[in-house]
């Protein structure tokens, strides 16, 4: 497993606490936060949202196919799929 950018982090982070009006929390998320099924707000309807969202921060495209438990794990396993897109 590889890590992803602090820079890849930081901005997941922000589109996040962006789209699930979390900003009370802000301060705790990091790489290591869960996702799916530890955030309340992150229900179906919110990850179509975060997705549309981080392809435009980020300039890429996300693949239904690629929306996958393992990759909304954690605030680290979306960073990292967003590194190896902009890779």
């Amino acid at each position: 497993m590889t890590m992803a950018s602090s820079a890849t982090v930081a901005g997941v982070t922000s589109v996040l606490v962006e789209i699930l009006g979390i900003a009370d929390r802000a301060h705790t998320i990091n790489a290591s936060t869960e996702l799916l099924g530890s955030l309340p707000e992150l229900d179906s309807l919110a990850v179509v949202e975060l997705v549309a969202a981080l392809e435009a921060r980020f300039g890429v495209q996300i693949s239904d196919d690629e929306i996958t438990g393992e990759v909304f794990e954690t605030v680290g396993s979306l960073a990292e799929l967003i590194d190896k897109k902009l890779a």
